[in-house]
């Protein structure tokens, strides 16, 4: 495996989020399904990408808002289970998740009439976050370097450059994976990191794995 000396130094950033609480609610699916189809990105966004980091925080319930809340207030586990399957990673672009998102609920309510109108347990408020990216002083130029700022940064920065940054570029990598085929010559090591999978994987977990095959790649 041929390693090159990278052109171009990896710029480890970070991520802060500040939560607000949107206009729309749903107080039954059928009122989710609404909803969904008319909220804004950036609460689609929230409800799935962002709630995925919280859960590996919290490894209980759902990766996703949506399947979590058909769980737990509308008791509707068959529906939550088919959300939740939803992959993230799949999709470079909101709108894509967001049809997804839609067509299982509609394709549920079709086949299940009466669950749409029943009341849920609790309602389901749309929120999301205002973004501002932060740069770390983490800024390698070597593989040593990459690998010395990955073991340092916070599982934020992980985050942000592992999960958010398909939205961010609309392709189907993510910075870590884009910076070592391009700049370092690894294009295995590249795929090795992009296959990490995020769903049985805290950002710990991805951190050591990516931090692994780094490692080797240098050995």
């Amino acid at each position: 495996m041929a390693i090159r000396k990278p052109q171009k130094a990896f710029y480890f950033n970070t991520s802060e989020h500040l939560l607000r609480i949107g206009r729309q609610n749903a107080t039954n699916l059928c009122e989710l399904l609404s909803a969904l189809q008319t909220c804004p990105d950036d609460s689609i966004f929230q409800h799935t990408f962002r709630t995925l980091q919280e859960h590996h925080f919290i490894r209980q319930g759902f990766s996703n808002d949506f399947a979590h809340w058909s769980l737990f207030a509308c008791n509707e586990p068959a529906l939550a289970e088919q959300l939740a399957s939803v992959d993230v990673r799949e999709f470079t672009a909101i709108e894509g998740l967001r049809r997804r998102m839609v067509e299982i609920l509609d394709e549920f309510l079709q086949s299940n009439n009466r669950s749409g109108t029943r009341p849920a347990h609790e309602p389901f408020y749309f929120c999301a976050s205002d973004i501002v990216v932060l740069p770390t002083v983490f800024r390698p130029d070597t593989l040593p370097g990459f690998l010395d700022g990955l073991n340092q940064v916070t599982v934020h920065s992980i985050h942000h450059h592992f999960i958010e940054a398909r939205l961010r570029l609309h392709r189907m990598s993510n910075d870590f994976s884009q910076w070592l085929e391009e700049e370092a010559g690894l294009p295995e090591v590249a795929d090795e990191i992009e296959r990490i999978d995020i769903y049985t994987n805290t950002m710990e977990g991805v951190r050591r794995q990516i931090a692994r095959s780094v490692s080797q790649a240098m050995n």
